[in-house]
C-alpha cells in the first residue's frame, strides 16, 4: 500500500512545491498561507530514502554499501550532494570528520591519530 508521500512525490515529479493549507487532524482547524517544507522534506524522494537508511544504519558507510549495492565513493558522493542541498550542513567539515572515522574504522590510523586529526579540524572550523 502506497503512502501519501509516495503519491505526492509521483504527482510533483520531484519538482519543488509549497503547501498552502494545513489542517490539524481531529480538530476543525485549518491554517491557510504559504508554508515552506522543512529542508529534509525538500529532498527528492530517493534522497529522503537514502537519508532514512543512513540513519537506520547509524551512519555506517559499510552498511550503506551493502544496503544499496554501491561503492564507498558513491555513498560519499551521495552524502556530499545531499549535504550541499541541505545548505545548513558544512559538507567539508562533515566529510573530513567522516573520512577520519572511516580511516579509523578500516584500521588505517590509530585512535590517537584520529583524536589528533579531529582536534586539529576543530581548531580550523
Amino acid at each position: 500500500m502506497k503512502q501519501d508521500w509516495e503519491y505526492l512525490t509521483k504527482m510533483t515529479g520531484d519538482r519543488p512545491f509549497t503547501i498552502e493549507r494545513v489542517a490539524i487532524e481531529g480538530r476543525e482547524l485549518a491554517i491557510e498561507g504559504h508554508f515552506e517544507l522543512p529542508p529534509l522534506a525538500q529532498l527528492r524522494a530517493e534522497d529522503q530514502v537514502f537519508v532514512a537508511v543512513f540513519v537506520k544504519c547509524h551512519g555506517s558507510i559499510k552498511q550503506m554499501e551493502k544496503q544499496f549495492g554501491i561503492s564507498y565513493p558513491t555513498v560519499k558522493g551521495w552524502l556530499n550532494r545531499i549535504g550541499t542541498q541541505l545548505g545548513f550542513v558544512d559538507v567539508e567539515t562533515c566529510t573530513d570528520r567522516a573520512e577520519v572515522l572511516d580511516q579509523l574504522d578500516r584500521g588505517d590510523i590509530t585512535v590517537e591519530e584520529a583524536i589528533e586529526s579531529l582536534s586539529l579540524g576543530e581548531g580550523n572550523a
